[in-house]
Formats: structure tokens, sequence, C-alpha cells
């Protein structure tokens, strides 16, 4: 207990130590207000004048558009109306995309096979995962359709753009590669 009035009688010392401070003489801060008082205050100016709004009438409206071409009466360009021939390969919008036909057929690897049901190809796609299918699956960025799985070899059925309009069917092949 005896701790507590000593904190309490140590805090009442020092404020009025620091009361005291506060009582000495400001003989050179009443010096310098009365300085700044005794000096001539400069003047402060008033708000400049604003400018009637004058009317700008604009001419111009007659004149030539810049933004348009000015020339006129050309010759249209006709082109060569080529006939477009559809064979009735395009490719199925509708259909879902299968996960392989995400990949280039370059990228992909032919890895194995796997007799079960069906002739299964066991496929590296570049991450290195391994897929299975089989022939019907798709593969490749254009709509590769498995016709074949063999042993070492799968034999694809591409649907490609011709260039101009129409598709063409295009034979295409992954092999196995041989890692000795």
């Amino acid at each position: 207990m005896m701790t507590r009035f000593n904190r309490i009688g140590l805090v009442i010392v020092l404020g009025s130590f620091f009361l005291t401070g506060c009582g000495q003489e400001k003989e050179d801060l009443a010096e310098h207000v009365a300085k700044v008082q005794s000096q001539k205050m400069a003047g402060i100016q008033g708000l400049p004048t604003i400018k009637a709004y004058e009317k700008f009438l604009y001419s111009a409206a007659e004149l030539r558009n810049p933004f348009i071409k000015t020339v006129v009466n050309l010759p249209a360009v006709i082109e060569d109306e080529k006939e477009v021939f559809d064979n009735g390969i395009h490719p199925d919008k509708t259909r879902l995309k299968e996960i392989l036909e995400t990949y280039e057929l370059s990228s992909l690897q032919l890895v194995g096979t796997l007799q079960q049901e069906y002739m299964w190809a066991l496929v590296r796609a570049p991450e290195g995962v391994i897929h299975r299918v089989k022939i019907g699956d798709y593969m490749g960025l254009n709509e590769g359709q498995i016709l074949a799985v063999s042993d070492t070899e799968i034999t694809l059925k591409e649907i490609v753009s011709d260039g101009e309009s129409g598709y063409i069917e295009r034979d295409n092949s992954l092999s196995i590669i041989n890692i000795n």
C-alpha cells in the first residue's frame, strides 16, 4: 500500500514542477506580439473582374466534313466471286470437346496400348499425364477422330480448312515413341 502512496506523491511533485515552469515571465513573447501588431498590414486584393460571355456562332457547318472521303464515283471493285462448293465436310460445332483436343497432335506421344474390352491407346499429354483413348475418340486441334489403334500407331481422320470457305479430310497418324 505504501507504494501506491509513493506513486501519488510522485505525480503531485512532478505536476507542481511542470506548472512552476509555466509561470515564468514571457517578456520575449510579449515583445514579438507587439512588433507584429505594430507592422502595417497588407491589404487584401479584391476579386478580379470576370469578362462577360461572348456568344460564338459556328460558321463552318456548311463546309466539307474532314472525316468523310471526298473521292466520289469510284468504280466498284469487282471481286472474282468463287463458287462455293459444299462437300458436306465440316466440323461438328455441337459436339463437346475432349481433353486431348486442346493439344497440338505433334505435342502428344503414343506410349503404349492396353487390351481390355477395347484396344486402348495410352497417350501422354505435354504435362506428362497419360490418357486412354479408343476408336471413335477425338484428339488434336483439327477435329482428329481415331479410326484405328494398333500396337505401334494411332490412325486419325482430321478435318482441316481448305484455305477458302470449306473443309477437307486429311489422314494423320501418331506413332509410338521408343524409349531406350
